[in-house]
């Protein structure tokens, strides 16, 4: 597991690099995927189930997601690419983080609040260009869609937050938690979310 706690100058440099890239973008008109409110009620079981501690069972329940998500994949992909792009990412996520030889409880729920989070949403406000996923109006990932360290982000929302009264600076404590603690997993993908949740969050 990496160690969360980098040399200043690194980190700086990191900081500068990525996020001084960034680039507002304006999402193009797209059709909705459609009603996924059936995919939300299975995950919503998924995670009752894993919240009850059998990921043995919340790993079987799954599969009924997985089903019907790819029957569903002729009529909605065409729709629009990309935010099925971004549900299908999630529920591969949620999908690993399950079948596991040793599933993660901490990992399972991260990655099934980030699918119902995407199902509720599919948009999520993300755009990409070149390669670049955008939050809002925060980078993610580099020109070529790998994720930005997720010790830069935090760095980041953590200046953000020291720069804020510190009620505006509370706003954010759970996004930043989240993202530490995924970040502290090596799961870069998930805890830059959370970190451009928490950046929006003080923006706000």
């Amino acid at each position: 597991m990496r160690q969360f706690l980098l040399a200043t100058a690194l980190v700086a440099g990191a900081v500068g690099a990525f996020f001084g890239g960034r680039i507002l973008l304006t999402p193009a008109a797209t059709a909705p995927l459609g009603d996924m409110t059936g995919f939300s009620a299975i995950v919503a079981d998924v995670q009752a189930i894993a919240r009850g501690g059998d990921l043995a069972a919340a790993a079987t329940r799954v599969t009924d997601l997985e089903t019907a998500w790819d029957e569903a994949e002729a009529v909605m992909r065409p729709k629009n690419p990309e935010d099925w792009g971004r549900v299908d990412g999630a529920t591969d996520d949620a999908l690993s983080a399950l079948r596991a030889a040793t599933p993660d409880p901490a990992e399972v729920d991260a990655t099934l609040v980030a699918l119902q989070a995407v199902l509720a949403d599919p948009s999520q406000g993300k755009t990409s260009v070149g390669g670049v996923l955008m939050i809002g109006d925060v980078a993610v990932t580099d020109g070529a869609g790998h994720s930005l360290p997720c010790e830069a982000m935090l760095t980041e929302v953590k200046a953000r937050q020291a720069a804020v009264t510190p009620e505006a600076a509370a706003k954010a404590d759970d996004l930043v938690a989240k993202a530490t603690e995924r970040c502290n997993a090596d799961d870069d993908k998930t805890a830059d979310s959370f970190s451009a949740e928490a950046l929006a969050a003080l923006a706000g």
